[in-house]
């Protein structure tokens, strides 16, 4: 122990006289600044050893300050186009993005899962519906140059300014219908003209008026030209639908407006025996029959219905109507019909029928399947200017929420809603199972419902929609069979419980609100759970931010190209 006391003392004089001499060696005159130089530069340099994980967070950090610094584009104050939960993806009405600039989306980190709670709302930027406009068509303008009628004129056209019958004019206004909309103005001028038609239109536009008008106009007026007896009376118009809710929603609009002509107008629908069949048509043949294609097919094969004088085919709802589950029934339906192929076809001694195509989406058969009945090239196309873009007029919000949560925020939206406004909520499942447990939740919760989806018996499902539209119920649970053509005026709320599948679906489950005739706004809430949904929200949000109409939907019918020899010869 005294030798290690003695070693550390003795290293410890040691290094007290060498400060000192080094003192005092920097004091004397002759040590300079060279000798400074000198011994810092023998010495060996200093090295610090830092760990890569504190380099990145280094790095890391300043890439934030830089962002910080950088300047963020902000809109002029004013009203919101896009709210999102992080202030920073906001995006005001009066900002443009640029044409090769890139959106920062709300959804963009959507796929993980710690963006359940995130939400993002597309506001709503005007109060009425685009295709309700006083403003003129191009084809309206010139009608009216040819007419004589001035600018100022044309700009509060009504029905009678289409040429329909006064009679026609004054059951609409007995209805409160006075002015037509943008669709309308477009496709009744070319119906009465005899003109094979296609109209592509967006959702609650006013299509089914569209069509029923020009066909009850012109057979009164034949009706006034030649008398015919019961039994001598043959189908002059066929309707065809998907859905036996939509046949029945028709068969209600055509009634009303045909009554004071006497037209009998008569619906045969799917989910019922050949005897309810041969009953509808057991006083004789009406003058409008509204179908669907599975219906018309027994009705057509035990001779029930004569189409031998059939006036007019209307195809409603196009993108159902050809998809692979009706498209087969639907080309044996047409190939028992004469369809004009031109103009002059549709007038004379023996006239064939006109044909009306109507829908917002046109699946590749389309084409190929009409090209069988009539030409492509003389159809004429009428579309609308805002097709498949996203309503400005109803306010969109979508919210990112775990699956087992949905029930207690679908509640919640319910209580709200109910205490700000009376109309009806529609909520959108994409399977009937989905339906009924719902449904079964929500009658525990004490929430009155109705429920709609296809598994349903004909018995129980017949008349759902009619007491959802009287006010019985303020909630409909429903799978798509709601979401195609039925008139759901006072719809205020439309829930997407389970996220569309694809942005046709969406489409025609948001355009239940904001329709033409109803009142004005309305509001769509989508719970967005799996991480499959969030490709088409960003979908939808990019062309929100961009203002364009949703991507890859069709409005065109392509013409079938010609076949090979091979096909042939096979």
């Amino acid at each position: 122990m005294q030798r290690v006391r003695f070693s550390c003392s003795r290293l410890l004089s040691e290094q007290l006289w060498r400060r000192s001499s080094f003192t005092s060696r920097c004091l004397s005159p002759s040590f300079g600044v060279q000798s400074l130089f000198s011994s810092s530069a023998a010495a060996e340099p200093v090295v610090i050893r830092v760990p890569r994980r504190m380099q990145e967070q280094i790095e890391n950090a300043k890439q934030v300050k830089g962002k910080s610094h950088a300047r963020v584009p902000t809109a002029k104050p004013g009203k919101l186009l896009i709210k999102s939960k992080n202030p920073l993806h906001n995006q005001g009405v009066a900002y443009t993005l640029g044409k090769f600039e890139e959106p920062v989306l709300s959804s963009k980190g959507w796929k993980h899962n710690k963006s359940f709670g995130d939400y993002f709302i597309i506001n709503s930027t005007q109060t009425a519906p685009p295709f309700v406009s006083t403003s003129v068509s191009k084809d309206s303008k010139e009608e009216s140059k040819a007419d004589g009628r001035g600018r100022a004129e044309g700009h509060t056209r009504t029905f009678s300014s289409l040429r329909l019958c006064s009679e026609l004019v004054e059951t609409l206004q007995n209805f409160n219908i006075t002015h037509p909309t943008t669709v309308q103005l477009q496709t009744i001028p070319k119906l009465m003209q005899g003109h094979n038609v296609l109209c592509a239109a967006e959702t609650g536009s006013g299509k089914t008026l569209a069509y029923l008008l020009p066909i009850i106009h012109k057979l009164h007026k034949e009706m006034q030209l030649e008398e015919t007896t019961l039994s001598e009376r043959r189908t002059q118009a066929v309707v065809l639908v998907p859905s036996r809710e939509l046949a029945e929603q028709v068969t209600s609009v055509a009634r009303d407006m045909g009554r004071p002509f006497g037209l009998a107008v008569k619906v045969v629908g799917g989910g019922h025996g050949v005897g309810n069949i041969k009953a509808v048509f057991s006083h004789g043949q009406p003058h409008i029959l509204v179908a669907t294609p599975g219906a018309l097919l027994k009705a057509l094969w035990r001779n029930l219905v004569d189409l031998s004088e059939l006036r007019f085919v209307v195809v409603d709802e196009a993108d159902t109507m050809f998809d692979p589950s009706f498209v087969d029934m639907l080309e044996k339906i047409l190939s028992q019909t004469q369809i004009a192929a031109n103009l002059t076809e549709t007038s004379g001694p023996s006239p064939k029928a006109q044909l009306a195509v109507v829908g917002a989406t046109f699946p590749g058969g389309v084409g190929e399947l009409l090209s069988k009945v009539t030409d492509l090239g003389r159809l004429v196309t009428v579309k609308s200017r805002m097709l498949h873009y996203l309503m400005p007029h109803v306010k969109q919000t979508f919210l990112k929420v775990r699956g087992n949560e949905k029930v207690l925020e679908l509640h919640q939206a319910l209580k709200e809603h109910k205490e700000a406004e009376h109309r009806g909520v529609l909520v959108f499942c994409n399977s009937a199972s989905t339906v009924n447990w719902l449904g079964y939740t929500l009658e525990e919760m004490g929430v009155q419902h109705l429920r709609l989806q296809g598994e349903m018996p004909a018995a129980m499902r017949e008349g759902i929609f009619q007491k959802y539209q009287k006010g019985h119920a303020d909630v409909l649970i429903s799978t798509d069979i709601a979401s195609r053509g039925l008139d759901t005026q006072r719809v205020g709320l439309v829930v997407n419980y389970d996220f569309p599948e694809s942005r046709t679906d969406y489409i025609h489950r948001a355009g239940r609100v904001g329709r033409a005739g109803g009142s004005a706004g309305g509001h769509v809430l989508s719970f967005v759970t799996h991480p499959w949904d969030v490709e088409l929200v960003q979908t939808i949000e990019t062309a929100a931010r961009r203002r364009m109409c949703l991507p890859g939907m069709e409005t065109e019918i392509h013409k079938a190209s010609p076949k090979t020899d091979s096909e042939e010869s096979e």
